[in-house]
């Protein structure tokens, strides 16, 4: 296991990167690198290679080659050394100062050296000038954060799906930022909040980490708490069943803060898996349910009876007869008008749940209910679309949309309180004439 190193981005401004060099005869650089503020981690093999890879880019660029150069590192001490190569050659002839040395510059480093032979010596980095080095400078810091922020990458990039528990560090308008205990940054937008969500600073926060990805060199980490894997893997944590894979979850959806639906099954039939997923008096799913802020958890057994599926999705619900189109995927469930609303749900969640659990375009109808106009009869006087935003609740006659108050229809719907007046005194018109 090699030895950490921490590196210091105050350390490596370029006064004082070049005063180290100054003073440098064999280049030691760990000594440069001792501390690091920001708590940079990278171990000591991995800081010689980018090292080396530096040298070698800031001497290409001086001499345009770094083929006779030799850059000796010992990881374990932390010295890094370079040296030239060159070719003797008579005084007066060099055609290349990097590749030839003249032979009287060579006896000065060795006196029997001669002409034709290869001279190696030692070469001083603070040679390669002040710019030279500001941009060594810059170069090093780039790829060592660039190292950081692969290394972060990888990590959060095979824990997505994950749950993940990190501390509020900073609330935003659109976002909020959180740190893992490494200081790691991980990003929340606002749609992947529970709209009752409310955070503090310093706030432990659970969710799971739903995407990462490098914008540039630096990793982008987004952390929710809306996602349907979140409630999967708060089942995972708090049923043990669930756990140990004697109960598998075959499907979740959401309507964050609101509702929610799963369907579970199990191998096991000695295993009710409603039953222990829920609890004795709900003891297991409550600490689901307060992490969710309190979402309302539907629990079902999956089946594959289809329409025995649709009609345990549709729960509370009562239904007395399903006609399904399987080319179609959808489905026209037939019930008590009593049975309705509960069908529907408040706001339409149920049914819109219903649906993406099973996969099938639900529509609700009325038994008994001779007398019902279909909505799209009043096309002349209602616009398709009004009429359109009540189908999507599953409000398709006249007598359903006038057995719910004003006030109901508004919260069901995204339309607003004179439109819905407009219809019911419409649709009112209708049975008095």
């Amino acid at each position: 296991m090699p030895s950490i190193l921490k590196i210091s981005e105050a350390t490596l401004c370029p006064s004082f990167f070049l005063n180290k060099v100054k003073n440098m005869e064999n280049i030691s650089l760990l000594e440069s690198f001792s501390e690091f503020k920001d708590e940079k981690l990278i171990d000591r093999v991995t800081l010689m290679v980018i090292l080396e890879e530096v040298f070698r880019n800031s001497l290409t660029r001086k001499f345009g080659t770094d083929e006779n150069f030799d850059i000796i590192i010992n990881p374990d001490k932390g010295d890094l050394e370079i040296w030239r190569n060159r070719i003797v050659v008579k005084d007066g002839e060099v055609e290349d100062s990097n590749a030839e040395i003249e032979l009287t510059q060579a006896r000065k480093i060795e006196p029997d050296f001669e002409v034709g032979e290869e001279v190696s010596e030692e070469f001083k980095l603070v040679d390669l000038g002040r710019r030279s080095i500001q941009a060594l400078r810059q170069n090093l810091v780039a790829k060592v954060f660039e190292h950081d922020s692969n290394n972060i990458y990888n990590q959060f990039k095979d824990r997505v799906g994950e749950i993940f528990t990190a501390e509020v560090h900073h609330v935003r308008a659109r976002e909020v930022i959180l740190l893992d205990d490494d200081g790691n940054e991980l990003i929340m937008p606002k749609d992947r909040q529970i709209p009752k969500d409310f955070f503090r600073k310093g706030e432990s926060v659970r969710g799971v980490i739903e995407n990462v990805e490098l914008r540039g060199n630096k990793p982008r980490i987004i952390f929710s708490r809306t996602s349907p894997l979140f409630l999967e893997k708060l089942f995972e944590q708090e049923i043990p069943e669930v756990f140990d894979g004697l109960i598998t979850i075959k499907k979740a959806v959401r309507i964050p803060g609101e509702k929610a639906k799963v369907s579970v099954d199990s191998y096991d039939d000695r295993i009710d898996p409603v039953g222990a997923c829920v609890g004795m008096k709900g003891s297991r799913i409550h600490g689901i349910v307060r992490e969710l802020g309190n979402e309302n958890i539907d629990v079902i057994n999956y089946t594959n009876n289809t329409q025995l599926y649709i009609t345990r999705a549709l729960s509370p619900a009562k239904i007395n007869s399903l006609n399904i189109d399987e080319e179609k995927k959808t489905v026209q469930v037939y019930l008590n008008p009593d049975e309705v609303s509960r069908a529907i749900g408040r706001g339409g969640h149920n049914i819109r749940l219903a649906g993406r659990l099973t996969g099938y375009e639900i529509d609700v109808y009325r038994e008994g209910a001779e007398e019902d106009v279909e909505l799209t009869e009043f096309k002349d006087e209602i616009d398709e679309w009004v009429i359109e935003e009540f189908r999507k609740v599953g409000l398709d006659t006249a007598k359903s949309v006038l057995e719910l108050d004003a006030e109901d229809l508004v919260k069901r719907t995204d339309l607003e309180e004179e439109t819905i007046a407009d219809v019911l005194k419409i649709l009112k018109e209708e049975f008095e004439d």
